[in-house]
């Protein structure tokens, strides 16, 4: 397996995404937004997501092991690593993970939360793998946030009230689950396989890229596949960034940022 991949951070913040590769295993992670409250954890959502995706990478590179025991193995590892830090505070950090390994002749995937991984077919079409359950919950204060324009005052009090709601249903089973310290989190995956030969390539991205399909509308996945081959992975987040600009304040896309961090890998063989 071929993989090549590019991040970009969304503004002046610290790039929140993270993602490593090897011949055989494609991993991002997609740090949740803490939208300026306390996490309990001195070290912050950057350290956070660079040493979850080190051991989980560490932890897959056995091939007999799962990937969801591989992911659970590395949440109790960074776990272990900042035993100071208040771990039962619900905004601890946490993050989206999307996983694609490669085992002989077929493909294994794991996702959870909402940022994707895609094949695309050897004979046409696509297959998205996404665990959309966080779009679920709270919908009334989801739509309190994207009835304001991003940067104003009424748009970051609504986005911290959200986030404040979404803490107290995370990683519990009347809400969504995301890589946080609790190990439980990785039965909660959605996992499976492709067999080698049905699939032509596949990308595994942070929702920052997915959304100019699924939330923009500006491109169909026949074209993002047709920009990572010509233009690679930069070429794709530079397409993404250039599609935001016509909207800097969220009118025509209401979201939580005006750009949000970018990650994608794409894997070729």
């Amino acid at each position: 397996m071929r993989v090549c991949f590019d991040s970009l951070g969304g503004g002046a913040n610290p790039n929140e995404d993270w993602v490593g590769a090897s011949p055989n295993l494609a991993v991002v992670l997609d740090g949740l937004s803490t939208a300026g409250l306390s996490t309990g954890c001195r070290h912050g959502v950057p350290w956070y997501v660079a040493h979850l995706g080190g051991h989980l990478m560490a932890a897959l590179a056995d091939p007999n092991m799962t990937l969801p025991d591989g992911l659970a193995t590395a949440l109790e590892r960074v776990a272990a690593l900042h035993p100071e830090c208040d771990l039962a505070d619900p905004g601890t950090p946490s993050a989206t993970v999307a996983v694609l390994r490669q085992r002989y002749a077929v493909f294994d995937y794991l996702v959870l939360a909402d940022s994707p991984v895609v094949f695309e077919g050897t004979e046409g079409g696509h297959t998205v793998i996404t665990d959309l359950r966080v779009d679920d919950v709270l919908p009334e204060l989801r739509a309190e946030v994207e009835s304001y324009e991003t940067h104003t005052p009424g748009h970051r009090e609504a986005l911290q009230r959200l986030v404040l709601a979404q803490r107290q249903v995370r990683n519990t089973p009347d809400g969504y689950w995301v890589a946080g310290t609790n190990p439980e989190a990785a039965q909660h995956c959605l996992t499976g396989s492709a067999k080698l030969r049905d699939v032509r390539s596949a990308a595994v991205m942070s929702d920052g890229v997915s959304r100019l399909v699924s939330e923009y509308k500006m491109a169909t996945w026949d074209e993002i596949f047709a920009t990572l081959r010509t233009a690679g992975p930069r070429g794709l987040i530079e397409t993404v960034r250039k599609t935001e600009a016509t909207d800097p304040t969220g009118r025509r896309w209401p979201r939580y940022k005006s750009g949000d961090d970018a990650t994608v890998a794409y894997c070729q063989w």
